[in-house]
């Protein structure tokens, strides 16, 4: 009978093999640039070959992983670090600061994003007795987890489809489903189960972040969103806070300054155009708060920007 150690051992082995054949993976695919948007729903891979500085975006509900180098990012006051052998769920939108602290063109950095849609989570939690998950976190709206060996072979299998496209239709949606119920009864499947669950708190919190994130420019009323996830105002903005670290406010205010700066930079909408676009009245007001979070004025921060681009 071969004894624990040497099973832990060759489970080790085969977890790194695994990591290592899914970065060359990744490796090959993004061989022409940074990002490489697949023929499978969902699924983008990355590449840097240089640490960066830090910026905003927006998680979507989705896991990353990571098979060379890491990544930080930032919610609120929490920081979330993964890297090879942890990977990082997001179970709603989230507005996030974003870094990669380890990259170099010896070795870059290769990650995945594979995004999912709630409403398949909570289908597979209807139509299967799913064991329990094996531990329950708190009820951050983002986390990360320990990458385990049937994860990573699953995520390997989708991406080998993209050698073959044909399969894709049929075989994809598949091995997705894999991935969900690996997550489902995973360390933080408990809170992917809440956030899916129709009727919890998580879930209502879930349904007013999809409202804030469409209807970010319009006056925000606290009172009404609360009411409209069937709880009082201070049970809502403590909920709220506790899924996405930030209150209702600060999340509405920072889904309209990163709106501002894509307009700014991408369509070239100059400051005072961008703030009223994304709902501020006052161009001063929305100039403070673009210089607290990006910690430089509008055109200073475009101008930036755009050099860095350039260069």
């Amino acid at each position: 009978m071969i004894n624990k150690p040497v099973i832990k051992e060759i489970k080790d082995n085969r977890l790194e093999d695994s990591i290592l054949n899914l970065g060359e993976s990744i490796a090959r695919l993004t061989e022409k640039g940074d990002l490489h948007t697949t023929a499978v729903r969902g699924l983008s891979l990355f590449r840097r070959e240089e640490v960066t500085e830090p910026t905003t975006g927006m998680y979507e509900p989705s896991i990353c992983l990571v098979a060379q180098g890491a990544k930080r990012v930032l919610l609120g006051d929490d920081a979330f670090v993964y890297d090879a052998h942890h990977y990082l769920i997001t179970a709603v939108n989230l507005p996030t600061v974003v870094q990669i602290i380890e990259a170099s063109p010896e070795r870059p950095y290769l990650g995945l994003r594979l995004k999912f849609d709630l409403h398949e989570i909570t289908q597979m939690m209807v139509d299967n007795n799913l064991p329990k998950p094996r531990t329950q976190q708190s009820s951050r709206g983002m986390a990360t987890g320990e990458v385990t060996l049937p994860l990573l072979t699953a995520i390997q299998r989708l991406i080998d489809l993209l050698a073959d496209p044909q399969d894709i239709p049929i075989l994809a949606p598949i091995i997705q489903r894999e991935i969900i119920y690996r997550l489902l009864v995973g360390d933080q499947g408990e809170r992917l189960r809440q956030i899916a669950t129709a009727g919890s708190q998580s879930n209502q919190i879930a349904r007013a972040i999809d409202w804030l994130k469409g209807n970010f420019t319009q006056p925000l009323s606290i009172d009404d969103l609360a009411a409209q996830s069937s709880m009082s105002t201070s049970s809502f903005h403590n909920h709220f806070r506790t899924m996405t670290a930030l209150g209702p406010l600060q999340f509405q205010k920072q889904l309209r300054l990163q709106e501002a700066r894509r307009l700014m930079l991408a369509e070239r909408m100059d400051a005072a155009n961008a703030a009223f676009q994304v709902g501020y009245e006052s161009p001063s007001q929305f100039s403070r708060e673009y210089n607290r979070m990006f910690g430089a004025p509008p055109l200073r921060d475009i101008t930036h920007l755009r050099q860095m681009a350039a260069a």
